[in-house]
């Protein structure tokens, strides 16, 4: 029994020296960036290790008083951000998805919210949005998106526009190049940034369709969103490589195309090649009429 407590002590000393350890830095800049590269979209209570699938990624928000969820779509890895004062219940929902409409009408339940507006940051070519289909669900829901986007939608956003939930709001910023409906909303403190398909974490769109334009991309994203804070949290509306958030500081500093010159950036973006969007047919149609075209 002895030999058996003498080889536990080491072990617990080591594990009280690392939450020791862990305590000192927890208000530091290196341990909030090491919980953002593991999984910054992942709540403090859970172990980012553990994390049991991409489906449902939460935080404890920067902003007081705000609570924030960061779902996602597997088929086309789109993120869906809900966002709602915590105090009055009142709730915005980003870029939803038909498919997983059940699922985030079950969250938006369970948590007693109101959602009051849900938002398309741009007329999505991957996926049909659930916009339409959940106004039919949710009495005195409202859809929004880009006046410059050309679909329907209940509100029609310009550069400056704000979208109040409780005491929060997000401004939209236009940032086309994508598409010419393009845009980014940025929380009211600039904790959070949610840039859509213009900027990607260690990327950006395509612009090789749907209006698209590199150079204008290039200028939108310099222009509306390097502007932003460096710790200024950015969330796209994909990504295909496990990444949950970046900042608007490594992207300046680290996106391997946004950190070369304007003419370097539209040669990239002219040579992608890539193929087209399995979907694109069904879904841009669709979503112009707010995501209700024959689903």
């Amino acid at each position: 029994m002895c030999s058996v407590i003498s080889r536990v002590r080491p072990v617990q000393r080591a594990l009280a020296l690392t939450l020791r350890l862990r305590t000192s830095t927890e208000g530091s800049s290196y341990a909030a960036a090491e919980r953002r590269r593991f999984c910054p979209g992942v709540s403090n209570d859970i172990h980012p290790l553990r994390a049991p699938s991409r489906s449902y990624c939460s935080r404890v928000a920067l902003t007081q008083g705000l609570l924030f969820k960061q779902l996602f779509e597997s088929e086309s890895s789109t993120y869906t951000y809900l966002l709602a004062d915590t105090e009055t219940k009142e709730a915005i929902l980003i870029d939803p998805v038909l498919e997983t409409i059940d699922r985030d009408l079950k969250l938006i339940h369970e948590l007693g919210l109101n959602l009051k507006v849900a938002v398309n940051t741009h007329c999505h070519a991957d996926h049909i949005t659930s916009t339409g289909l959940m106004k039919k669900r949710l009495v005195g829901l409202k859809s929004a998106i880009s006046k410059l986007s050309g679909a329907s939608a209940d509100i029609h956003l310009s550069e400056g526009d704000k979208i109040n939930f409780g005491k929060h709001y997000l401004t939209v910023r236009e940032t086309p190049g994508h598409t010419d409906g393009c845009v980014t909303l940025v929380l009211g403190d600039q904790s959070m940034s949610f840039t859509g398909d213009a900027l990607l974490i260690r990327g950006c769109g395509r612009t090789d369709f749907q209006q698209g334009c590199a150079k204008r991309l290039y200028e939108s994203i310099h222009q509306k969103i390097f502007t932003l804070p460096d710790h200024c949290l950015v969330y796209p509306a994909h990504d295909y490589r496990g990444q949950t958030a970046s900042t608007v500081g490594e992207e300046r500093k680290f996106n391997p195309r946004l950190t070369k010159s304007v003419e370097e950036f539209v040669d990239i973006m002219n040579n992608l090649n890539l193929p087209k969007p399995k979907k694109i047919d069904i879904s841009v149609p669709a979503n112009l009429v707010c995501g209700v075209h024959e689903v």
